[in-house]
This record gives C-alpha cells, structure tokens and sequence, in this order.
C-alpha cells in the first residue's frame, strides 16, 4: 500500500500565507522535512520591499509639499497685491512726526499771534494753520503737511485774480494776462507776503521746534548759479504752469518755494473751514490790494504797423503822426511832442528826441490804451459775485482779440 504525501495536500488546501512568514520557514505541520530560506535572500527581500515602500512615501510627500508650496505662494502673492497699500499705509502711519504735534500748536504764541495778525476767522482752527506751515520736504505724507491744502488754494487764487483781470481788463492779450496773473499770485510775490506777515523760517524742521515757524528741509549746499537757473527758469506763459515754483524733492525746497506753498495752503484751508465768502476776503485784502503797474507789461516790437492794423480791423480812419510841440531843436537834447490821430480823434501821445522816436511812442500809448480799456465800475459783475447772489449778473465785455501782425 502506498504512502499518501500528506505534505502536498496540506499546502494546496491551506489558505496562502503572509510571503515575509512564508520566507522564514516553508514547513509542513504534519510534514517531517523542513528547509530554512537563506538568510541572505531573505534579507535582500525585505530590503527592497522596505525601499520600494519608502521610495513610494516619499514622492506622495514631495509631491505634496511642492502643490501646497505653490498654493501657498499663490496665496501669498494674492495677500501681498490686495494688502500692499493698506501696509504700507500701516508704515506711514507708525512713522514718527518730524513736525511738531497739533497739541504744541494751542500752545505757540508765534501761532496765535499770527491769526490776530492776519485777521483770520474763528473757524479756521490753530491746528490747521500749523499745518499750513509744514512743507511737503518735511514729511512727504500728505496727511502730515500742506500740499492738499496748498493744491485747493494755487486753484482759488489763480481763478479770482484771472476773473477780476479779465472783467476789468477785457481787451488784454493772453501773455499780458499770464504775466499779470503771476505777478499777483506767483511765488515771488507770495515769497514776500510771508516775510511782510512776519513769519520766520526754521533752519532745520524737527518735532521740538515752535509750530508758528515755516518748516522746510533746506536744499543742501552746492552751486548757486545752477539753484538760481532752476528756481528762476524762464515762465511759460499758459494756464498750467502758472505756479512756477519748484516742489519739494528728496534733497529739500527753496524757502521762496515753501513760503509760496504756505501762502497757497492757508487760501486752501480758509476755503474748507469758512468758506468761499472768507477766501475772497483774504484775496481781496492781500492779493489785489497790491498796486501793479501793466502797463509796464507791455512791449511792442512795430507799435506803429500794430497801430495800423488795430485801425484797419476796427474801421478807424487810418492813423497819422503830428507834431504837437517841440523845444531845443537845434539843442544838444531837443524833446519832440508827437501825437498819433485817427481823423479828429487822438489814439496816443509821446515824446522823444526825434520825431521817429516821438511817433513810435506816440503809437505804443495808443496801443496800451486800447488794449487797458476798463468798463464802467457799475457794469462790473464778477462770476463769483454773482454765483454768491452778492450782485445781480450782468453780461461782460469780451473783445475779439489782441491785434495779429
């Protein structure tokens, strides 16, 4: 009778096995031969079985670190674009004042003395008009210095002193309306308001000085003939360059620049806290009660061919010369009388010391009447005057234009 190989049947009936038991010992229970796996074999096995398990787990980590890195940079940038400005506002708003605090300011006497002086309402505060003397090259901010407010007051008074000149004056050439223009409210003559209202200038700004000083960084030393070039360039005479006064760089300011600013800046604020009624007060009694002669304005290249031209357009009789009186002709400084006559009616007169020079002057007067024609005082309506319903509105003289040669 034959032996049944028991082993054979026990390993194809018995369920399979974990291989990592299965390579410590491949037995039989029922079996009598044993084999042992070689331990190098084993060991080889389970080595790559551990790296290849922990190869796997590292590139799932990888690969998810590197999707959350770049979501989380995406993120970043997007945090970083949406919140730029509020940090940066966040900074300016932490940075120390290098200007005196508003409290100092109810405490200066150089302030309150200068609101006495000036007249200014009660409802433009101590505080504001310490503000006005803060310049822009102290604090760049522009909630710590004077720009909002000198920006607002350059507007006021570049219009009320430009609808005053073109009511009075309808007849004046636009360069002459942009010299005159300048020459009430322009940085030289604001320059010398300040230092006729007595206010002093610092010599370095910083936060323990009296707030009733106008603080600026001064421009540093170097070649004056360049500054005096760049401060003083030649005016171009159009509506947007009327300030011509350099603004506050880095390196400082002008103390004409920063006393123009101040000027500009107090117009500003009187416009925000009293209104517009205080504003023209101000420029009334500040600005236009400066004398300025225009007719001094004026120069005139070929008067006496302009003179013919004006008479031409205007259907005059064309002009003549005559001589209305001399003295010293054979003198060593004879004076010739001339008068230029459109028929019975003389446009000017002048004297020189030849008949030439006589007429050519005779004909500037004339062209310097024309063009400093005035309407009569009660037929003058400002459009300020009128949009406060302080005088009824009447229609203004407009003129066709200066003469073109």
């Amino acid at each position: 009778m034959k032996r049944v190989p028991l082993d054979r049947w026990v390993v194809q009936l018995q369920p399979p096995r974990n291989p990592r038991l299965g390579l410590v010992q491949q037995r039989c229970p029922y079996s009598h031969e044993t084999r042992a796996a070689p331990r190098r074999e084993l060991q080889e096995r389970r080595y790559r079985v551990e790296h290849q398990w922990q190869c796997q787990r590292r590139s799932a980590a990888t690969s998810k670190r590197k999707a959350s890195s770049a979501a989380a940079a995406q993120v970043q940038e997007r945090d970083d674009g949406i919140f730029s400005n509020y940090r940066q506002e966040e900074t300016d708003e932490t940075r120390p004042l290098n200007s005196p605090s508003p409290k100092q300011a109810l405490r200066s006497a150089k302030l309150s003395a200068l609101h006495a002086r000036l007249s200014l309402p009660s409802k433009l505060p101590i505080q504001t008009l310490a503000r006005c003397l803060v310049d822009g090259s102290v604090d760049p901010r522009p909630g710590y210095n004077n720009e909002p407010l000198a920006l607002i007051g350059q507007d006021l008074l570049g219009y009320y002193t430009a609808e005053w000149l073109l009511c009075r004056y309808p007849r004046l050439p636009m360069p002459i309306l942009f010299a005159a223009q300048y020459a009430y409210v322009g940085s030289q003559t604001l320059a010398a308001m300040r230092a006729e209202w007595g206010v002093e200038v610092v010599a370095a700004p910083g936060p323990e000085v009296d707030p009733g000083l106008l603080q600026l960084k001064r421009l540093p030393a170097g070649n004056a003939m360049a500054e005096n070039d760049q401060m003083r360039s030649p005016l171009v005479l159009n509506s947007t360059s009327l300030s011509h006064s350099s603004r506050p760089t880095e390196d400082g300011s002008s103390v004409e620049a920063a006393s123009a600013s101040f000027i500009r800046a107090l117009a500003g604020a009187l416009y925000l806290h009293a209104g517009q009624e205080s504003v023209k007060a101000f420029h009334q009694n500040h600005v236009l009660s400066r004398h300025l002669p225009l007719h001094t304005l004026f120069h005139f290249t070929h008067p006496t061919r302009d003179v013919s031209r004006l008479c031409a357009r205007e259907g005059f009789e064309p002009p003549v010369a005559r001589l209305i009186s001399e003295t010293g002709r054979l003198s060593r400084s004879p004076v010739f009388v001339v008068g230029v006559y459109s028929g019975d009616d003389k446009l000017g007169e002048g004297a020189g010391s030849s008949l030439n020079e006589g007429r050519v002057r005779a004909a500037a007067s004339a062209l310097r009447s024309w063009y400093l024609y005035s309407p009569v005082e009660d037929d003058v309506v400002l459009p300020s005057e009128a949009a406060t319903k302080k005088k009824q509105w009447k229609p203004q003289m407009i003129d066709i234009g200066e003469v073109v040669t």
